[in-house]
């Protein structure tokens, strides 16, 4: 038995997210084990890093993957590609230690999510950003962030408030302007569900002059959703990279 890990890139605009679902064969998990087992002849799970919602994109999820034997990973590689659909790619394969799981051995994620700031929405960007047609001070964001880096309770910036813990280690936000192009950059060491893209929306508040930086503090004192932003569309959150030891 070999196990490989796998880097996927995937454009999420049709999906209705990474996770298999019973009623739907429209998932990238779901796709990629029908392909892969009908490819190699048995049933193989393909364990994601962690889910993306439906719409949500990724340019460096892993995966691993366990195979009865050691594969020649070009030419998987460029046989599996043939078989599945054209927005999703696996764009890397290699062969991994044996215990090795995409989520359970993972050490942090990057994302990135895009605003469109233009009076009219990009129409080459509708899919891969969020319109928001405001004026943005960035230095207000970016005093913000630094109320959010470190180790904090973020029970306020998730919709799932039945999490086991909600603490989690935020390394950085990085806010990079470019025109009418706003991109936020997140690394921490793991990400709750919906938790970047409320991040983004509470951002987005603070630099539109709708809420102040300091409210990041009673927020994470709170605990409470209805105390932070709106949630963002998934459209403009993309799974940058998936850390490892």
């Amino acid at each position: 038995m070999r196990t490989y890990k796998l880097t996927i890139a995937y454009d999420g605009s049709r999906f209705r997210g990474w996770q298999r679902q019973p009623d739907t064969d429209m998932t990238i998990q779901g796709i990629l084990e029908r392909d892969i087992s009908e490819y190699v002849g048995y049933k193989v799970e393909v364990n994601g890093s962690g889910r993306t919602d439906g719409g949500v994109h990724a340019s460096g999820q892993t995966a691993s993957i366990i195979l009865s034997g050691k594969v020649d990973e070009p030419v998987f590689l460029t046989e599996i590609n043939e078989k599945i659909p054209e927005d999703i790619r696996i764009v890397n394969m290699e062969l991994a230690k044996n215990g090795f799981h995409a989520r359970h051995s993972a050490r942090g994620k990057r994302y990135e999510y895009t605003i469109d700031t233009a009076e009219k929405a990009d129409v080459f960007l509708r899919k891969y950003s969020f319109h928001y047609p405001e004026m943005i001070n960035v230095k207000k964001m970016e005093k913000a962030i630094e109320y959010l880096r470190g180790s904090h309770d973020f029970a306020g910036f998730t919709d799932r408030p039945d999490e086991k813990s909600t603490t989690r280690r935020i390394y950085d936000i990085i806010v990079r302007q470019d025109g009418h192009r706003l991109r936020i950059e997140y690394t921490g060491s793991g990400f709750m569900y919906h938790m970047v893209r409320i991040l983004t929306g509470t951002l987005l508040e603070i630099g539109s002059g709708r809420r102040s930086p300091e409210s990041i503090n009673e927020i994470i004192e709170s605990g409470q959703r209805a105390d932070a932003g709106f949630l963002v569309p998934a459209s403009g959150l993309c799974l940058k990279e998936v850390f490892y030891k």
